[in-house]
């Protein structure tokens, strides 16, 4: 599976019988699926079904689906209210020789209010049925545009994320390797740092003071820091290349990864372990703002 941004547009155009309808989909950045839905008055028959074929194929971001319809046949039928006609009749006859004696003429009948209603004739059940599946048949081809311009960006998404990943392997590595880190060199700082305090204070306890530099170097330690970056950068190149909806699940890793740059640069004793963790920083941020951009 590839990776895919939340982020698209997708048009789909057809025709049933003398209906022309078009849907237009547009997904953005969301923390869920949030579907939207737009249509016309009379096919909120069809919104259970929309929402099951949107579901099927995306799990996150915000998705607005419009559905338009036009009529490219007019057809147009004449209905007779035969109750109201009745009615007309029957007062003719009741008013007898008060009124004009001679057969109604169709103008006159067309000039009752009620009596004929011109409308478009009402579409039987199978009919509805064609034109519903024409539609839905549609709103798939547009999902597929969608889900085809959504794995595009998050193909381009993937790489700009390895390099990323990458860096920050980097420049863990660099902090792993900075001389700062080495035995000889701890020792060297601590050991001036309690000739200076001994030659101030002669009376400290000596025993204390070395258990205390001990305790001390061993909480400045970045062992744990880098491993888990290391083990962070891991997990995080394999759910690139597994793909499919790991959005949430890299965004996670972003935090973890900003953790330990926090404790590496709250640790540092060197200028070159703070620089680079600061880079980290920045880096990782620029990882988790692309990251909220993927399913």
């Amino acid at each position: 599976m590839t990776l895919q941004s939340m982020t698209g547009f997708a048009r789909s155009e057809g025709v049933s019988g003398r209906n022309r309808f078009a849907w237009e989909l547009r997904s953005v950045n969301g923390k869920g699926l949030d579907i939207r839905l737009r249509l016309p008055p009379g096919f909120e028959r069809l919104e259970p079904d929309v929402r099951r074929l949107v579901s099927e194929k995306f799990s996150r971001g915000n998705l607005q689906a419009s559905l338009s319809l036009t009529v490219t046949e007019t057809r147009v039928e004449a209905v007779l209210n035969r109750d109201a006609l009745a009615a007309v009749m029957a007062l003719r006859a009741e008013l007898g020789d008060l009124v004009d004696p001679s057969p109604l003429r169709l103008d006159t009948l067309m000039g009752i209010r009620g009596l004929v209603d011109i409308r478009e004739p009402e579409e039987d059940e199978a009919t509805i049925a064609v034109r519903d599946a024409a539609i839905l048949s549609g709103l798939e081809e547009a999902l597929r545009h969608l889900q085809h311009m959504r794995e595009g960006e998050g193909a381009a998404l993937a790489d700009v994320l390895k390099g990323q990943i990458a860096r920050i392997a980097e420049l863990a590595l660099l902090v792993e390797a900075d001389p700062s880190r080495s035995p000889e060199e701890i020792v060297r700082r601590l050991s001036a740092q309690m000739a200076a305090l001994l030659q101030d204070a002669p009376a400290l306890d000596r025993d204390r003071l070395h258990a205390e530099a001990a305790l001390l170097a061993t909480k400045a330690d970045l062992r744990e820091e880098i491993d888990r970056l290391k083990a962070h950068v891991t997990a995080a190149g394999e759910l690139i290349d597994k793909g499919g909806p790991v959005g949430r699940r890299l965004d996670f890793l972003a935090q973890e990864f900003n953790r330990e740059s926090n404790t590496i640069c709250s640790k540092s004793n060197s200028a070159a372990v703070t620089a680079a963790g600061i880079e980290l920083k920045v880096v990782i941020d620029q990882f988790r703002e692309q990251v909220q951009n993927l399913e």
